[in-house]
């Protein structure tokens, strides 16, 4: 069962031989290791490479555990190297290699290699292994997988790959559990074992229950604008748990640093600055948000937001939520655009809504679209399995599976 990421493929393709650091980040078992090993040397070999000009180190496997020792690496990658032709370097769970930010520098200085590195712990993963090669590294960043990746494999009907996408989320290894029972298991167990263990060790959470009460406001959260005031009356209410804003500011932090959750900042469309004051939060993994809260709170609305939100983030899309600023009856008020998603010269406002079956729900997601002054695209998907049309005001209406299956239609 092999699923094509043609995303990452291509940005790694289109990144050989720039004399860069490949640096794959990601959350844990989201596909980093089968991209680079699998996809990756398949590509190379397909067009060429030698497979003795391809040196594949996973420390992960025992067989290369004396490798962790830097001078032992570098004489052995020396050793293959015996011609002035590319040399293709890949290192998985670089992290396990002692002083591997040293060996990695070392090697830049050869002039025909071409350096690949990914890891699978919180030190590797969190933004700071990228600030270690600043000007030298070229960040590959690859969410688990998308509807259209999953959708692939399972195929079928719709509606129902839909449910467990929704369900579930899209860690390539649930596609090889068959029940429920064991896909609801291999999550609880990567949420306290992997993920939430990782993110308490590597920043030495001692208060370990009320950081992972966090976790489940902010799951329950999605769609929501919070801040660390804000969450920290949540919790108090709700758990009569004490949390100081300062401390949850500080939570936040690790949780978007080892990429289990994203922070979408608020932009002021008109007036076009940043508002700081309060922001939304959503999981790169639905499967995991569903997971920390038992599988309880599985509101499509909240989730097909999420999951559009993750779908232009891993299209190359830099998304901020839109405020948009007006006066009715002299009394300021804010409407929201759900996403403003730019890349480039392009930009396009986004409502993520289940329905606009009537003229009322519609006229409340427009709203803020009538009040923006410029021409850039607005679209609104819908949950509705409908063909996509242009509205009287030149809004483009397009269904979910649409969107998330056909890339070309926006």
């Amino acid at each position: 069962m092999i699923v094509q990421r043609d995303i990452y493929l291509q940005q790694l393709i289109d990144g050989m031989d720039n004399k860069l650091i490949k640096i794959i980040t990601g959350l844990r078992r989201s596909g980093k290791t089968f991209l680079l090993f699998e996809l990756f040397v398949n590509y190379l070999t397909n067009n060429g490479i030698d497979n003795d000009h391809i040196v594949k180190i996973s420390f992960e496997d025992r067989r290369f555990k004396e490798f962790t020792d830097p001078d032992k690496l570098i004489a052995y990658i020396d050793s293959k190297i015996v011609d002035k032709k590319n040399y293709y370097i890949i290192l998985d769970e670089v992290q396990a290699l002692n002083d591997f930010v040293s060996v990695l520098n070392s090697l830049l200085y050869l002039n025909n290699v071409d350096i690949y590195i990914t890891g699978s712990n919180s030190k590797f993963l969190s933004n700071d292994i990228a600030t270690e090669f600043r000007g030298r590294g070229d960040v590959i960043h690859v969410y688990p997988l998308s509807f259209a990746e999953y959708y692939s494999v399972v195929g079928g009907e719709k509606q129902l790959a839909w449910k467990n996408y929704y369900t579930f989320g899209g860690l390539p290894q649930l596609l090889t559990l068959k029940s429920e029972q064991k896909k609801i298991s291999f999550l609880q167990s990567l949420q306290t074992s992997v993920y939430i263990k990782d993110l308490v060790e590597r920043n030495r959470i001692i208060a370990t229950e009320e950081f992972s009460e966090l976790l489940c406001v902010i799951a329950s959260s999605i769609g929501s604008s919070v801040n660390p005031t804000k969450l920290s009356n949540t919790i108090k209410s709700i758990k009569n748990i004490n949390l100081s804003p300062k401390t949850i500011s500080t939570y936040l932090e690790h949780i978007c640093y080892a990429f289990l959750a994203e922070r979408a900042l608020r932009f002021d469309v008109k007036g076009k600055k940043y508002i700081s004051t309060l922001s939304k939060y959503y999981f790169q993994d639905i499967g995991i948000r569903n997971s920390l809260l038992n599988f309880r709170q599985l509101e499509e609305t909240h989730i097909m937001e999420n999951i559009i939100y993750n779908e232009l983030k891993s299209r190359g899309f830099l998304v901020d939520v839109g405020i948009v600023e007006h006066r009715e009856e002299n009394i300021r008020k804010q409407l929201e655009i759900d996403f403003v998603a730019n890349k480039g010269d392009l930009r396009y406002y986004i409502q993520s809504a289940y329905t606009i079956g009537n003229v009322d729900k519609k006229e409340q997601e427009i709203a803020s679209f009538k009040r923006v002054r410029d021409s850039f695209k607005r679209i609104i998907i819908v949950k509705d399995d409908i063909k996509p049309y242009y509205d009287e005001n030149g809004y483009y209406i397009i269904g979910l599976f649409d969107f998330l299956l056909k890339k070309d239609l926006i």
